[in-house]
């Protein structure tokens, strides 16, 4: 008797990126890029000087499926000032059981500029999904970052009706927690009116800089609290620990998107003394 063959395992990736961004004379200069599998950054760009370095992560699979496992290591030195971003939004397919998971670890030394602000990440209804972001800043380091999450797909009518995603976005200072959240979006959170209302796209933007004083802080608030939202969209502004925290609740990612571009237009010049400059790949 012939034996049935199994059936192949559905494709998988373990991808890691680690990049060291060091300060020159004035500039900053891309270091080191250690890639494994399909994570990369093609090169660096310099849309506003030689003083700040954009790069864009690559993920040339287009999508997260079951069991995949990326890491990304970022490491801003004394001096340098990096941004990052990517060039698209990240795709969470339907699992079939198996949990992928995210894990981003980036860290600024003292007199470091750190800006991170990915697209959003899109989950398909029956996603499985770890999500774990820390940033470590030392000493004199500052930061702004957002995180942008859409359950399911609106734009085609596709709830998150199954699945979850367990997040986890952390700031630490010198080995301090100055901003520590852990949510577990699954079950009730979505509809309940203590979690998401029944709404799909959640997000929060931080800054974080130790210079930072009570008046500046008080202004930039106001100011960030200012910015007009759509009806039906909820959006608060805070300060935790020093961490300048905005957050949006409601059903766009453009809307999310374009709130957070205004406060980080807001933001830039009073933590980094430097007007926005939009990333290129963001106009395409």
């Amino acid at each position: 008797m012939s034996s049935i063959p199994a059936a192949p395992e559905p494709t998988q990736w373990k991808a890691s990126l680690a990049l060291t961004f060091a300060g020159r004379g004035g500039s900053t200069e891309m270091i080191r890029r250690g890639q494994v599998g399909p994570l990369a950054v093609q090169r660096p760009f310099f849309p506003e000087g030689s003083e700040v370095c954009h790069v864009y992560v690559l993920h040339p699979p287009g999508g997260i499926v079951p069991g995949d496992s990326l890491e990304l290591d970022v490491h801003v030195e004394p001096g340098a000032h990096a941004l990052i971003t990517a060039p698209a939004a990240t795709k969470v397919y339907r699992s079939d059981g198996r949990t992928s998971k995210v894990k981003q670890t980036l860290r600024a030394a003292t007199g470091a500029f750190l800006e991170w602000l990915p697209q959003d990440t899109i989950l398909f209804n029956g996603a499985r999904i770890e999500l774990d972001t820390r940033l470590e800043l030392a000493g004199s380091a500052a930061c702004i970052g957002w995180d942008i999450l859409c359950f399911g797909r609106p734009a085609c009518d596709e709830r998150f009706e199954a699945g979850s995603c367990r997040q986890r976005l952390e700031v630490w200072r010198d080995g301090a927690p100055l901003l520590i959240e852990r949510t577990p979006y699954e079950g009730a959170i979505h509809d309940a009116s203590w979690g998401l209302r029944g709404t799909c796209v959640t997000a929060t933007l931080f800054a974080a800089a130790p210079a930072l004083g009570m008046d500046e802080s008080a202004a930039l608030l106001t100011e960030l609290r200012g910015i007009p939202v759509k009806p039906g969209e909820l959006c608060s502004t805070t300060l935790v620990s020093g961490v300048v925290v905005m957050r949006y609740l409601g059903n766009s990612v453009e809307n999310a998107r374009i709130l957070f571009e205004k406060g980080w237009r807001l933001v830039r010049p009073v933590i980094f003394g430097r007007p926005a400059c939009h990333p290129r790949i963001w106009s395409t």
